[in-house]
């Protein structure tokens, strides 16, 4: 057993877009990021995925014109087979909670996409 400092945790994180595996709960990671700008429009076919601002605004576009807006202390759960794009125009801290089977950036893979090989490491 050991403590996480959050804060310390993303002082390891030096590329937007780049999760980092600080934490296993069964058969979820805990993730830290730093994101800015767009990722990419994605889904995930079999995992719900939580998004989680520490710092700065994220906003979560979902397919049909629906936003979510999340600013610090407040997440939400994106459902499984759900096609969403999160944006941050500035950088943002996000804590994510995602199945350790779910694929970053669900079957789109592009310059972006981290393997969870990298997102351990």
């Amino acid at each position: 057993m050991q403590t996480i400092n959050l804060e310390r945790a993303f002082d390891e994180v030096t590329e937007h877009w780049s999760p980092k595996v600080v934490g296993r709960v069964n058969d979820q990671y805990v993730k830290v990021a730093k994101v800015k700008g767009e990722l990419t429009w994605h889904k995930h076919d079999d995992e719900d995925e939580l998004f989680q601002v520490v710092r700065g605004r994220l906003v979560i576009q979902f397919e049909g014109g629906r936003d979510v807006v999340l600013n610090p202390g407040e997440f939400c759960v994106v459902p499984k087979g759900v096609m969403h794009n999160p944006v941050a125009e500035e950088e943002c801290w996000i804590v994510l909670i995602e199945t350790v089977t779910t694929k970053h950036t669900g079957d789109v893979v592009m310059e972006k996409t981290r393997s969870i090989e990298e997102q351990l490491g």
